[in-house]
């Protein structure tokens, strides 16, 4: 029988233990993990590209030293990338070298054996016996039908592979499933999962995880940055800045070693040259540069 994950002890416990590993979360954050976590259901988080959707389920792993296993889902994924394969160069290397002496019965039950076999992600998160984070990483990227499969799979948290048989998780991973949301993924799935929307934090959280993830940059410039920040996120931009951008733009500046001006402003030149850090768009560039003055 399938046990249960039982990572965490309690919404404390994970905000406490995802904070050891540099990642700041929210008290909904926390408690959706925490809930996942005890209840056995896949969580699904959706939100801007770059809020740390991702960084949320490798951060689950580390904390609890669990073994991390990811699925990157992209148009046209299918079983073979997702669950597993057979190692065809090595079966018939097998077979030519007369693999269990010449007969083909024992020969096939020779190649389809756990020695061919190559285990993908899905296969690997349901075999590991261990405490395990599997994330299936941008499943909105995946074509519809790939969805059933996901289904099937977090149904039971069991793989069949006809030659060797079902395997069921002994214990259960903690799943986490991303969505940029490029497009509706269907009821069926969502009903198997709990869910989480992540947006831009606010400021004081956002300068909790400046703290944490780039500590030499003075209180006073992260100050001043997220005020930037905010601004640009406000603007009409084809992308918006994401939290590790502006983690991106706050090493730049420590690295060029900027620092605020007495009317508490960041030097405007410095700003205007390392625009390109968390846009990534000339018309954003211009926009931004026209809205703050530059």
């Amino acid at each position: 029988m399938t046990a249960p994950t039982a990572l965490f002890t309690s919404v404390d416990d994970v905000a406490a233990a995802l904070r050891e590993t540099g990642y700041i979360p929210s008290v909904a954050t926390a408690t959706a993990v925490f809930l996942a976590d005890k209840l056995g259901k896949p969580l699904l988080v959706e939100g801007p590209a770059g809020v740390g959707k991702t960084e949320l389920a490798r951060a689950c792993a580390q904390a609890r030293e669990a073994r991390f296993v990811r699925l990157q889902c992209y148009e046209g994924i299918d079983e073979a990338r997702a669950l597993y394969e057979w190692n065809h160069a090595k079966q018939i290397l097998r077979i030519q070298s007369g693999g269990a002496g010449g007969d083909w019965d024992d020969t096939k039950q020779d190649v389809f054996s756990e020695e061919f076999l190559l285990p993908r992600p899905l296969l690997q998160a349901v075999r590991e016996s261990g405490p395990s984070v599997l994330l299936i990483d941008e499943a909105d990227k995946a074509d519809l039908e790939f969805e059933g499969l996901l289904l099937e799979v977090l149904s039971d948290y069991a793989v069949t592979v006809p030659e060797l048989g079902t395997i069921t998780a002994v214990r259960k991973p903690l799943v986490f499933l991303t969505s940029n949301a490029t497009r509706e993924l269907s009821e069926a799935l969502k009903r198997r999962c709990l869910y989480l929307h992540i947006d831009f934090p606010d400021a004081e959280l956002e300068l909790s995880i400046i703290r944490s993830r780039v500590p030499d940059l003075s209180v006073e410039v992260a100050q001043q940055l997220l005020r930037v920040i905010s601004t640009l996120r406000g603007l009409d931009l084809k992308k918006k800045p994401s939290v590790s951008e502006t983690l991106d733009w706050c090493r730049t500046l420590l690295a060029l070693g900027v620092t605020g001006t007495a009317n508490g402003s960041i030097d405007k030149a410095a700003l205007r040259s390392t625009l390109g850090v968390v846009l990534k768009h000339q018309v954003d560039i211009e926009t931004a540069a026209a809205a703050l003055g530059l």
